[in-house]
């Protein structure tokens, strides 16, 4: 996740109990994480770069799959859980998005994975250009995101489509002793690719996913809706010289 205070501490306060669920609950294991996994191409011996890993779902599945995994997240309960889970088959540690990927040398991964992470950045500009300056040439970049269209009639508190705005959502889950406020940045869609275009990406794959058939076994109503108008939007691109 990111410095701002109300992110990690939502994510902390949040951190155990998003991990007991993360395998199973609805939108996670049977709406982002098939869509966002379908963009990645074969990655059995690549070194891929897990920004913003929560507690290890997609590293795991990398790892499952032949990949070197460098997981990064910003939460230090969201890391801890992530070496629960992953032990030492992955190379995980602290670091906020808002800085720099200074302790990582130019073009030595293939790829970077950042599953429903960037909405909580308020400026893309720096991950972007690190994520850029990381990679392998030609080396890829894929993404999940919150869909803008959705956010933006989704959240009563949003003003205008065409701005950047910080609103917030509230977890209410029955082991929560209360509900948990997390913050996002609801922006645009030319808010989202301006970005990566600007920082050296050339982008290859947009994909609005439809959830699994097994998120309509969970979560019925939420299943029927997803079906009509997508929640996520997933990215995938390449980076070039």
């Amino acid at each position: 996740m990111t410095n701002d205070e109300g992110v990690q501490q939502g994510y902390e306060d949040l951190a155990e109990a998003f991990a007991a669920r993360v395998d199973t609950k609805a939108h996670n294991a049977y709406y982002d994480r098939p869509a966002t996994l379908s963009l990645l191409p074969p990655v059995a011996g690549l070194r891929v770069l897990d920004a913003g890993c929560g507690p290890g779902a997609y590293s795991a599945w990398l790892l499952e799959h032949g990949a070197s995994v460098t997981a990064i997240d910003a939460s230090p309960k969201m890391v801890a859980l992530a070496r629960r889970r992953l032990g030492q088959r992955a190379d995980i540690r602290q670091h906020d998005l808002t800085q720099p990927l200074s302790e990582f040398g130019d073009g030595v991964f293939d790829g970077v994975i950042s599953a429903l992470v960037l909405g909580h950045l308020r400026d893309w500009t720096l991950p972007l250009a690190e994520f850029h300056r990381v990679l392998k040439r030609p080396g890829w970049l894929v993404f999940s995101v919150e869909h803008p269209f959705d956010q933006f009639y989704q959240r009563p508190q949003a003003r205008r489509y065409f701005d950047t705005e910080r609103v917030t959502y509230a977890v209410s889950w029955p082991e929560l002793r209360q509900p948990v406020q997390i913050p996002l940045y609801r922006r645009p869609l030319a808010g989202m690719l301006q970005p990566l275009l600007a920082a050296g990406f050339a982008l290859s794959a947009v994909l609005e996913p439809q959830p699994a058939p097994e998120f309509k076994l969970l979560e019925p109503d939420e299943y029927a809706k997803l079906m009509r108008q997508p929640g996520f939007i997933c990215f995938r691109a390449e980076a070039r010289d």
